[in-house]
This record gives C-alpha cells, structure tokens and sequence, in this order.
C-alpha cells in the first residue's frame, strides 16, 4: 500500500537545491523580426548560491554559461545515468564551498538550424547583441553583479565554447574571462572531414537540393538522426556565410558532389577562432583567465582545435591553461563546475 507525502522525491530523481534557480522569460529587441521567425521571447535561468538574495549587499561576479548546437536551455535539466544534471553540479559545488559566490547565468540562443553560435548574422538573426547588450545589461540591473567586463566571464562547450572565444574576442568591453570546452576551432579538422558524407547524403536522398532536404525535415517526427550532419553543416553556413540576397538562407562551402567552393570557405575561414587571434591579440591579452578543454578522443577532432588555438596564444603571450583528457565529446558535464570555478576565482572583485 503507499500514500502520497509532501516534498520532492530526492536522489536520485531531485535533488533540492541549496541555492535558488531563478527561471525568467525575456522579450528580445534585438531578436525580433529575426530572419528565420525564431521566437524573441526567451527562457533565461538565473543561478544564485546559498544565501544570495536579489538584495545581496557586496557586488558579485557573474558567468554567462552557453550552450553546444541545437542546445536549447530546459536541456540543462538533462540526466544521465547516474549523474547529477547541470544545475545540481553547480548547486553542489556552490553549496560545499567549493567556490566564492558568483552569479551564473544561462542564456538560450538556440534556432530553427539549431544554434547561432553566438554570433550576429543576417541569416539567424543578432544573436551576439542579445548576449553582450541585451541580456548582460538586464541581469546587471536586477541582480547583485559587479557590472564591469573585469568581473564577467563566459564559458560554453562545443558550439558554446565557440562563442566563449569569439565573443571576448569581439566584445572585451563586455567579457574579462572565457573558458572553451571543446569549441570549434581548427575549421579544417572539425568541419571539413564531415562535408563529403554530407554530399553524398544530399545527393542520393534529397537529389542534391537543400530545399528537397528541408521540406523532408519538416514533414519527418521525430527528425531522422542520420539527418543531423545536414542541418548541422547548413545551421553553421547560416552562421559564417549567411546568403547576402536571401536572408534566412546560406552559402555552402561545398557544392552537391563535395568539392569545396573556396570563396565561400573563405569566409569560413575567417570565423575560425585559430585564425581570429592574431587580429584580436588585445583583446585575448586583456583576457583575466583563459581555461580551455577537450578530450584526446574527441570526434570532431575539438582537443586539435584547442591545441591550435592554445598555440597561438602562446604565439601572442597570452597566458592560459589548456588540459586535455581522457574523454570524447560526449559527457563532459562533470568538467563544467569546475571551469566556472577557475573564471570565478579569476573574476571575484
């Protein structure tokens, strides 16, 4: 026989917080009328440790946590088998002691291709300004932060980790500090490898037409797996080489039989964070802490990206730490806490 009680059911289902979650939904200038029609009205979470109210009276630093692509914000709340989700690692580490307080912040910059990487482009929509003027702006005036770039980092993985590079990089007015787990970097040893098995599926099942594929996506529930190389190499082409013409649409770097279109991959190129440092050297200089990640098995080959672009800031002196383990792309949560701890530690005021 049961009954029902009160209160949450604990471990391993739920586990209470310590802290406080704050769950916002915001309205977006900067997204509005968006090429793709993707909402302007987006969930933001607000992590606030143990004891820290709105009202908090010493000014505290804040991180800004992004997601990999087709990431959309409830999937923080995702569990693995016997592991604890995002939110409780980090309630966790807060709540042990194991970092000063700091505001941790996770924003939603998800799209109908999957993801913006974090980047303004006239085929997604102003994804960068809403991270850097929008949302940093709104949490400074509602929450206890000190508002100043010094006292701000952002950190991400995978597609994430791509904006917590090249977002300090184009804004340092706005972020002091970046940790990357296994961003893109290296453009020709994360994307290249994976073009020719996008070509030949484009050619065989959808007769080498991108719209024959998206009209087959829509009409497909629940989308096809086999089909995410596709939507992956198009949503980043809507990133790094937006249609000037056709807002919404995309430039590819490769045509129907594979073969690269070099002024297209030009532009690619250019978004390439390996290549992007040199320009941006000041910037990455200005940089408080610098931590990056990946695994030595990564398939996308993310730990020769994290290689790379490491060695180019050594190249500029920029000091850093880069840490390669045993591990894939795959499961990388348990690593999250502790590079949010290595910016707050680096940022508290």
């Amino acid at each position: 026989m049961i009954r029902e009680v009160e209160g949450p059911a604990g471990a391993p289902w739920e586990r209470p917080l310590h802290g406080s979650l704050d769950r916002l939904v915001v309205e977006s200038e900067a997204l509005a009328g968006n090429p793709l029609g993707d909402p302007s009205r987006r969930p933001l979470y607000v992590y606030r440790p143990p004891g820290v109210e709105r009202d908090h009276p010493k000014p505290l630093p804040s991180v800004y946590v992004i997601q990999g692509f087709t990431g959309q914000l409830d999937m923080w709340f995702t569990r693995q088998a016997f592991e604890p989700t995002m939110i409780e690692r980090l309630d966790a580490m807060f709540a042990g002691g194991g970092c000063p307080d700091a505001i941790v912040v996770f924003v939603d910059a998800w799209t109908s291709y999957g993801g913006s990487q974090f980047i303004n482009s006239t085929s997604t929509g102003r994804y960068m300004d809403y991270l850097t003027d929008e949302v940093v702006t709104f949490i400074d005036e509602r929450y206890p932060t000190s508002a100043d770039r010094d006292h701000r980092g952002l950190s991400g993985k995978s597609s994430g980790g791509y904006g917590a590079m090249v977002v300090p990089m184009l804004r340092p007015d706005v972020f002091g500090a970046l940790a990357s787990h296994a961003g893109d970097a290296l453009f020709e040893a994360c994307y290249l490898p994976e073009w020719p098995r996008v070509a030949r599926t484009l050619r065989d099942h959808f007769d080498g037409s991108w719209d024959v594929f998206f009209a087959a996506a829509r009409a497909s529930d629940p989308p096809r797996s086999e089909w995410m190389d596709l939507l992956e190499a198009y949503g980043y082409a809507a990133c790094y080489s937006p249609d000037p013409i056709n807002p919404g649409r995309a430039l590819l770097p490769f045509d129907a039989h594979g073969r690269l279109i070099e002024d297209v991959w030009a532009q690619w190129l250019a978004w390439d964070p390996v290549r992007m440092a040199p320009a941006h050297a000041d910037a990455l200089r200005s940089m408080r802490r610098i931590y990056l990640d990946a695994g030595r098995g990564d398939e996308y080959f993310l730990d020769l990206g994290a290689q790379a672009f490491a060695q180019e800031l050594d190249k500029l002196g920029v000091a850093h730490t880069l840490e390669l383990f045993e591990g894939t792309h795959a499961r990388l949560t348990y690593r999250y806490p502790g590079a949010i701890r290595e910016l707050v530690l680096a940022i508290a005021p």
